[in-house]
């Protein structure tokens, strides 16, 4: 039976995932469950270098990046979930469906991430997942993962 961990913090998400600034867009993992789901925290500031250019004088962060935070929330669960299997392996995005974005995200949003784990297939994984800012979701897809 799995168990439920408590919070990852940013040194624990870094040596999970590849990747680094500005392109790492996990601060905090609130709680996982192998094989089920994984809860984490983007905290979304000004000091973000897209706001720079999306959009000068009214920053809204950008959907793919939101898309991407999404899918290196799935990468920590499913290194949790399988930390043998995967090891030092490389996740990629192999599809998304179902993509509805329903609100702005802007500087000084806690963008919270939950995703859960739809079927896993070999080296195949399918995730569905919500972004909420203060409980009201503002992104959510069906994401697909696979195994390099």
């Amino acid at each position: 039976m799995e168990t439920m961990h408590s919070q990852l913090r940013i040194q624990e998400i870094s040596a999970l995932l590849p990747h680094r600034y500005p392109f790492l867009l996990v601060d905090r993992v609130l709680s996982i469950e192998p094989g089920v789901g994984i809860k984490s925290v983007k905290n979304v500031t000004i000091n973000e270098p897209f706001f720079q250019g999306h959009f000068p004088g009214e920053p809204i962060m950008p959907g793919v990046l939101i898309l991407e935070a999404m899918a290196q929330t799935g990468i920590i669960f499913a290194k949790n979930t399988d930390p043998e299997g995967l090891g030092d392996k490389l996740m990629v995005f192999a599809g998304m469906d179902g993509v509805r974005f329903r609100r702005q995200v802007v500087p000084g949003d806690q963008l919270i991430i939950d995703l859960k784990l739809i079927k896993r297939k070999s080296i195949i994984w399918k995730m569905e997942g919500r972004a909420s800012v203060d409980g009201k979701v503002v992104a959510e897809a069906k994401l697909i993962a696979a195994v390099q």
